[in-house]
């Protein structure tokens, strides 16, 4: 019976901000409690339910991605301009990450970084995996189905232990060829793209199910980085460091907020809508692991059709990182040939603009900004060594980027989306902070209305695109 009918009051819950940022403090609170009196069992709490969490996501993302994306090609099977959003997404990738590359060597070359650094070279190691521009041609082959990789490690005393992990972008492109042939097949097809639709519904369920204890591994996520990394790290990269974080809060306040005016999208309105992520991203560290998130705000808070979304979402996680891929390489070479003393000239700065923009597709297959460093030193020529250097900080910094990264991954789609009527512009201008939280917490009762009104407005669109 109703709560009207029996004169009860209606049950109401925190919004979903607020636990997650009460989750955030009780991090804090926890981390410090855990570093200050030594409380190893703490921090090792907090990292391991912090790693469950995160591991649940990826875990989702795998048949989220496939399912997605195979339904999201099927479903372009009246569209005439499917191939020109994606090459129009792609050059938006492009525009922004050379953007932000600029933001990166003009910090670099005003504050000089690595001059300003107090670090022993001496001590300096190569690390032992780096990146390479044939990473692009070798991962975008799948090994198998699904995109599965095992890789082995020598543990304390000797043994040998393997982990499986996921190349998303083989995902990607495994759901492609699967949405084309599906097209390519035609009504034969339509049952498989059924079971296809019906299992994407099972798994934005069940994400949605994971999404749900972001407080919890929020608290766990923060508290172990509290825990593990002391602010007595930043010393001797102080400057670095605040580099990185100054240079991100230009791309996410200045320069993401001028792109979208420029494409009659209200800044605060796509901030309020993408902040879930943007803040779990931040305390997560990964963008895969958002990925989930991700397209949830993007469809439920920014409007954008589903359709492209399933597409442009997870295209973006693996080759759109303007924190990891932009920002920080570019800060990053210009202090390593400061510690080495190597002059740069002009050419070595066009060169840290074109491996930004261009590289971050050939190490997409591959994880971690070290990769992505590693190739912008070996194509720039300088000691790889430099990489040991900073890692020590590298979980420190490496909020901001993912950040700065979900932030870019979730825009670029919307502006597409606008500029190609794919945008539900009264869901994106509904957005307000706290307000949007609600819509990302639509359950099975008001599902179905979002995904009629999802379904007019891409129709709408295929037939204005298509005139």
């Amino acid at each position: 019976m109703p709560a009207a009918a029996t004169g009860a009051a209606p049950r109401r819950r925190a919004p979903f901000w607020a636990q997650v940022f009460v989750g955030l403090v009780a991090g804090v609170v926890l981390g410090l409690v855990a570093r200050s009196f030594d409380q190893a069992w703490l921090a090792e709490t907090l990292k391991t339910v912090g790693g469950i969490f995160v591991q649940l996501l990826k875990v989702i993302v795998v048949p989220l991605v496939l399912t997605a994306i195979i339904v999201s090609i099927a479903n372009l099977r009246q569209v005439t301009n499917a191939a020109r959003l994606a090459g129009e997404t792609l050059v938006w990738f492009a525009v922004t990450a050379a953007a932000s590359v600029v933001v990166g060597i003009t910090l670099g070359l005003v504050t000089n970084p690595g001059a300003n650094a107090t670090l022993d070279t001496a001590a300096a190691e190569a690390p032992s995996k780096t990146g390479s521009w044939l990473d692009f041609l070798t991962s975008i082959v799948p090994g198998n189905f699904l995109g599965l990789e095992v890789s082995t490690s020598a543990e304390e005393g000797g043994a040998l232990s393997s982990s499986p992990s996921f190349n998303i972008l083989q995902l990607v492109i495994l759901g492609i060829a699967i949405g084309a042939a599906a097209l390519a097949v035609g009504a034969k097809a339509d049952p498989f793209v059924e079971l296809t639709r019906s299992a994407l519904e099972i798994f934005s369920k069940l994400v949605w199910w994971v999404i749900k204890l972001s407080p919890v591994g929020t608290a766990a996520l923060i508290g172990s980085a509290v825990a593990n990394y002391g602010w007595d790290l930043l010393g001797p990269l102080a400057i670095f460091t605040a580099d990185v974080y100054l240079g991100c809060a230009i791309v996410l306040l200045v320069i993401y907020p001028v792109v979208a005016r420029a494409n009659g999208l209200n800044p605060v309105r796509f901030f309020a809508g993408a902040w879930p992520a943007i803040q779990f991203a931040f305390v997560s560290r990964s963008s895969i692991g958002t990925l989930p998130l991700t397209q949830r705000v993007v469809t439920h808070n920014l409007g954008v059709s589903r359709d492209y979304a399933s597409f442009a979402v997870p295209i973006g996680a693996t080759t759109k990182m303007d924190g990891c891929a932009a920002i920080y390489p570019a800060l990053a070479a210009i202090t390593v040939a400061q510690l080495f003393g190597v002059d740069l000239g002009i050419t070595d700065y066009l060169l840290i603009a074109f491996v930004s923009i261009v590289g971050s597709a050939a190490t997409a297959g591959l994880t971690g900004a070290v990769v992505m460093l590693t190739l912008t030193l070996s194509t720039l020529g300088l000691p790889l060594e430099g990489v040991g250097l900073l890692l020590a900080i590298d979980p420190i910094i490496d909020m901001i980027r993912t950040a700065t990264n979900v932030a870019g991954q979730a825009l670029v789609p919307t502006i597409v989306a606008k500029r190609n009527g794919l945008l539900d512009q009264s869901v994106y201008d509904a957005n307000t902070f706290g307000g949007a939280d609600r819509r990302l917490e639509l359950d099975e009762d008001e599902a179905t209305p979002l995904s009629a009104a999802d379904a007019t407005r891409t129709e709408d669109a295929r037939v204005a695109v298509s005139a």
